[in-house]
């Protein structure tokens, strides 16, 4: 599940970070994600961070729900959605999630999927407790084409943050294929290291 002390230890400059670095797509992400959720959606969120995507949800769900494996995020993402009445933040694990089958009708995942040593367990998961009909929405940074990209992953790594992949575009949709999707939606938020939005409607 990556490092969580690592995570712990940046949350508090995180978004300091990502505004420096990647403004348009640290912010557009959220938006972008936004525009799929209905005003009666129960939507989780796993791996909310400290809630930069969480609270363009809560802005159009019904309910949601938002996780992480740090709490050191979620104390970030709390204190970023404190006006607003329709979210809870509990501490999940994305490979193993404490829902029942089919309890929310979208469920978002983002920048998480390349941290994982074993990606097609969350997955798995967020399939399960996703309704028939409803969508995962999974926001990746994608930035093997970009040198700039490659030197901000560097940095990271040499302070601690575990990355198991990299993805461009075209890597992206090869993975979603190799773990068994095959009728994958992707929107592309674009900026100095773009994100890839895949979005999977569950059958």
């Amino acid at each position: 599940m990556g490092k969580k002390s690592f995570w712990d230890r940046v949350s508090p400059v995180y978004d300091l970070f990502e505004t420096a670095y990647n403004r348009k797509v640290f912010t557009g992400t959220g938006a972008a994600v936004a525009q799929m959720i209905a005003p009666s959606d129960k939507v989780l969120e796993c791996a909310c961070g400290t809630g930069a995507i969480s609270t363009y949800i809560a802005e159009k769900c019904s309910r949601l729900t938002a996780t992480d494996y740090s709490a050191g995020m979620l104390k970030q993402a709390a204190k970023k959605c404190r006006r607003y009445s329709n979210v809870r933040f509990c501490t999940a694990d994305i490979t193993d999630l404490k829902y029942r089958d089919g309890s929310f009708d979208k469920a978002v995942a983002g920048n998480v999927i390349h941290l994982l040593p074993e990606p097609q367990k969350a997955l798995q998961e967020l399939e399960r407790v996703v309704k028939p009909g409803g969508k995962i929405i999974i926001p990746t940074y994608i930035n093997m084409s970009k040198g700039t990209g490659k030197l901000a992953v560097k940095a990271l790594a040499l302070i601690g943050a575990d990355f198991r992949r990299q993805f461009d575009m075209k890597s992206y949709k090869r993975f979603f294929a190799d773990m068994g999707y095959k009728n994958v939606e992707y929107r592309i938020v674009e900026g100095r290291m773009p994100c890839a939005v895949a979005v999977i409607t569950k059958k």
